[in-house]
């Protein structure tokens, strides 16, 4: 016969605790995982800043075809010897660049041009080596999380693909007449070198939170806002690209007045060169003009996208997407400033340094549109 419980017995009384709710599968791995990994993407995206900094450095200076070998292992150590030196030089004085831009070039003059090609390609392997560190380090030791070594594998393979697309780029200039790198091949380099920056950032905000909380939040995502700034992301990588081109054929260096080119809207030899299809590659006029008018889009894009994002319920997600519209048209300001001022070395790698920070502003918003930070009414 059962025994006789009390009315006023709490319910559950004597009854063995619920089991605390366990993470997935990437929570149970070892705490240091996510976080130790994450260190190491921040790393590398800080390396990949940086290289394309030197690379924007590089292209600004036409120090992009002072080395012109690919040697990936020996070509880490510089020429040590004046005789190296001259040796170099002779190469360089070869291609057509020296001969139509720089037949006064002296040797002290090539070494100047030398060092930030020579910096460029050591920045490229550097990071290929922390990469491979941190890779198989994590591998070796079981702490990638569960679903995460293909995604960190990628990384590795798209900066393999990254120096080739490299090399593929400076040995357009090497021969015929082509006095710089030819600039599709450029906007190439450029755009994959985003890309992998794009997946850096996005790793590295879902490893900043667990993966149970992941699952949870992407229940109360919000699918309009991740679609209008999956748009914006787009919008904003076809600027990068215009903006490639334009640094490939030093356009921004052109027509310098502003709002109008030569007081004209768009200037009459935007459309010189046959077939017509060749204007969008090889007409500075043209490309100018499209990255002036892809800027203007862009920023009343993302101006629209953020006026959304304020109607969004999450704090953070409205703040992420204010950030994005402002960095944006910052941007526009200091593109102005640039071209106006003919492109110096400064302002257009400060520009290229702000396009980096406005890529991963509108990263952030739409990671936070897909896995938004719930917060409660205190805000807390």
């Amino acid at each position: 016969m059962s025994q006789k419980r009390s009315i006023f017995e709490e319910v559950g009384q004597g009854a063995k605790p619920a089991a605390r709710p366990q993470g997935g599968m990437i929570d149970a791995r070892p705490k240091g995982a996510r976080a130790a990994i994450r260190v190491w993407l921040l790393v590398l995206f800080a390396l990949v800043w940086a290289m394309i900094l030197v690379g924007g450095a590089t292209r600004l200076t036409d120090s992009g075809l002072s080395i012109t070998e690919w040697k990936p292992v020996t070509g880490a150590l510089p020429p040590m010897s004046e005789a190296a030196w001259s040796e170099e030089f002779q190469k360089y004085q070869q291609i057509p660049q020296f001969e139509i831009m720089n037949p006064d070039m002296t040797l002290e003059d090539f070494k100047g041009i030398y060092w930030w090609e020579w910096g460029h390609r050591q920045l490229g392997r550097v990071i290929g080596l922390i990469w491979a560190l941190g890779f198989f380090g994590f591998l070796v030791t079981k702490r990638i999380p569960t679903g995460w070594t293909p995604r960190l594998l990628a990384l590795g393979a798209l900066g393999g693909l990254q120096g080739a697309i490299g090399w593929w780029m400076v040995s357009s200039g090497l021969g015929g007449e082509m006095v710089s790198v030819a600039s599709y091949r450029l906007a190439t380099h450029l755009g994959l070198a985003f890309v992998i920056l794009a997946l850096i950032t996005w790793y590295a905000l879902m490893l900043g939170r667990r993966e149970s909380d992941l699952l949870q939040s992407r229940r109360v995502g919000e699918a309009k806002l991740f679609s209008l700034s999956t748009g914006v992301m787009h919008f904003a990588f076809l600027q990068i690209i215009l903006g490639a081109l334009v640094a490939g054929l030093d356009a921004g260096r052109g027509y310098t007045d502003w709002p109008t080119m030569g007081g004209e809207f768009l200037p009459s030899e935007a459309f010189d060169l046959t077939p017509v299809w060749k204007n969008l590659f090889e007409n500075p006029v043209l490309t100018q003009f499209l990255h002036r008018m892809a800027g203007y889009a862009l920023v009343l894009f993302a101006a629209f996208a953020a006026f959304r994002g304020r109607r969004s319920a999450h704090p953070k997600t409205q703040t992420a997407f204010l950030w994005m519209g402002a960095m944006l048209l910052m941007q526009l300001a200091l593109g102005i400033t640039t071209l106006v001022n003919g492109a110096p070395l400064h302002l257009g790698l400060i520009h290229q340094a702000a396009a980096v920070i406005v890529w991963v502003l509108v990263i952030r918003a739409r990671f936070l549109a897909r896995y938004p930070l719930v917060t409660s009414i205190r805000g807390a």
